[in-house]
């Protein structure tokens, strides 16, 4: 069965190829990967290879940050009480809990608020306002949003009370609210070199500077929210990534470790997939459902009967989660059979009543997974509606809202993320002008997913050493994505096996090489590829262990049949 992916083959560089081996010491197939991933420069290839956090930029650079510390400083000297107001998901929630430890180890009065997805929704708002005059807080500090609130923090400012905005997200027309301090590596004049940072990356790079010390231990935090929000793991993020993987196992954060263990991955070795689909997902689930409060106390506890409790909450709103998206997602397809017209429409919008804004962008991935479209999924109330969006690979989601704001009460984002409201009347010429939009601008073969192949290799190249140094391009995600390789005309040498959900495992021979493969969720693919007299594979060659002994195995992404 033909894959409907575009294949995009990477061109080999042999001069660069023999530059790089030549001066780093590194198989050539490992130099054609760092030539794909843009990296060239012998000094460039060797600073990525031994990344560590002394490569980090100083949180300093940003040209807020003397002033922000300042104002925490002055407020702690004072006795005066913070308030940090962060955001509802991981990368909020990580955010919260790492500001508020530090500002307490540094003496601050520190009180927190993230506010409920549903009553409340994103950002700042009139009751936290009001809840800061009443309270006498005289300095608020955002995590992972803010940039958006013009109205919130003008009126905090009218009440005397300093606002310290600490957010990753891009500002609109950048224009900015008018904060004491801003500290965003997206904002024209931040001064700071890395853009893509997180919210808790950002937030990490202000608690350093509060405390004066690296914060290692506090890198758990920083990978969860990081990986959960999907930025790009590249530079600082990738440095801080890799570090705090290492450290998750170890977390001194009792909460985490009790959710690490229920989830089953205690003893494994962390890689960004653990967090993507096990523990981001568990973290996220009551903030969707409910309050993210339950999450922030888990990440907080240090009482491991206190932990586990909280743990098995988080659980059982993680499989509450599941059913109501798993629901809402079949009635989100049912709507686009009956719909969409994907001859006229290279965006899905679709809209119903009652549908749990909790889960909307989740059903949005999903969407987009399944058909490579654009997809924006709204709740329907009685007037103000939300939704959420997620994009593809050339279609800038953030952008295309810009172009579509006069129909939007509100929204913001990345270029492939993304939240909205909208009055009910204005979201069918909303799906025409986000259409019309993306009718300008993408072609016909932007629609289909694109494979990156780093090389085409025959078995033979493949060894043990070549594995381990893949293994030095980790972590893995979004933009640094795993190597993909591609071997032409193979064969079965074994009998396939069906494992669970879905998986095949097999052996697979050039006639001179053979490697055991397998193959998630392809096990439709069974009686075809018995069939078949031969078939090409995109895969990524990893070692195996089991039971101390060491192999390569092969886990197949793509199988082209013949």
């Amino acid at each position: 069965m033909p894959s409907n992916s575009i294949l995009k083959l990477a061109v080999p560089n042999i001069s660069l190829q023999n530059q790089l081996v030549r001066e780093l010491g590194i198989s050539r197939i490992l130099a054609q990967i760092l030539i794909n991933r843009r990296i060239t420069a012998p000094d460039a290839a060797r600073s990525f290879l031994k990344a560590s956090l002394g490569d980090l930029s100083g949180p300093q650079l940003f040209s807020d940050m003397p002033k922000a510390v300042g104002l925490v400083r002055k407020s702690v000297d004072r006795g005066e009480k913070i308030m940090v107001f962060g955001d509802y998901d991981v990368d909020g929630i990580t955010s919260t809990v790492l500001l508020k430890n530090t500002l307490a180890g540094i003496g601050a009065d520190v009180a927190y608020r993230i506010p409920h997805r549903v009553k409340e929704g994103y950002g700042l708002n009139p009751e936290t306002v009001r809840m800061a005059v009443e309270n006498r807080v005289k300095l608020v500090i955002t995590a992972d949003c803010g940039i958006a609130n013009h109205r919130e923090i003008a009126a905090l400012r009218r009440e005397n009370i300093d606002v310290v905005v600490t957010d990753h997200h891009e500002p609109q027309d950048n224009s900015l609210p008018a904060a004491s301090c801003i500290i965003n590596p997206k904002t024209k004049h931040s001064g700071y070199p890395y853009r893509d940072l997180a919210g808790v990356g950002v937030s990490y790079r202000f608690a350093q500077a509060l405390a004066g010390s690296l914060l290692k231990e506090d890198l758990d935090l920083v990978t969860l929210g990081t990986i959960a929000d999907s930025v790009p793991l590249t530079g600082e993020n990738r440095i801080m990534v890799k570090e705090g993987l290492a450290c998750l196992p170890q977390t001194a954060r009792a909460g985490l470790r009790v959710l690490i263990d229920k989830a089953g991955i205690g003893n494994k070795k962390f890689n960004a997939t653990y967090v993507s689909f096990i523990i981001a997902p568990r973290l996220n689930a009551p903030g969707r459902l409910d309050h993210a409060e339950l999450s922030l106390k888990l990440l907080s506890s240090q009482d491991a009967a206190e932990a586990a409790k909280l743990a098995e909450e988080l659980e059982t709103f993680n499989r509450q989660r599941q059913k109501v998206e798993s629901k809402i997602l079949e009635e989100a397809e049912d709507l686009i059979n009956r719909q969409v017209n994907f001859k006229k429409d290279k965006v899905i919008v679709i809209a119903k009543e009652d549908w749990h804004q909790g889960v909307l962008g989740i059903v949005a991935s999903k969407l987009v997974d399944r058909f490579y479209r654009p997809a924006v999924v709204i709740s329907l109330t009685d007037n103000l509606c939300k939704g959420s969006a997620r994009s593809i690979r050339n279609f800038h989601l953030f952008d295309a809202l810009m172009a579509s704001k006069d129909l939007l009460n509100s929204f913001g984002g990345h270029a492939h993320a993304a939240g909205i409201t909208i009055t009910r009347d204005n979201i069918d010429e909303f799906r025409k002008s986000i259409n019309k939009l993306a009718s300008d601008r993408l072609k016909l073969e932007d629609l289909f997913p694109i494979r990156d192949i780093d090389l085409e290799v025959p078995l033979g190249d493949l060894n043990a050493s070549l594995c381990r140094e893949l293994e030095g391009l980790e972590p893995f995600g979004m933009a640094n994505p795993e190597p993909l390789f591609y071997s032409r005309n193979l064969k079965l040498k074994s009998q396939l096996r069906l494992l669970n959900r879905g998986t095949l495992k097999f052996w697979v021979t050039d006639g001179a090489f053979t490697f055991e493969a397998i193959a998630f969720g392809m096990s439709q693919l069974k009686e075809s590829l018995i069939k078949a007299e031969s078939f090409d594979l995109i895969y990524t060659p990893k070692i195996d262990s089991w039971r101390g002994e060491e192999s390569i195995i092969l886990e197949v992404k793509d199988i082209f049949l013949k």
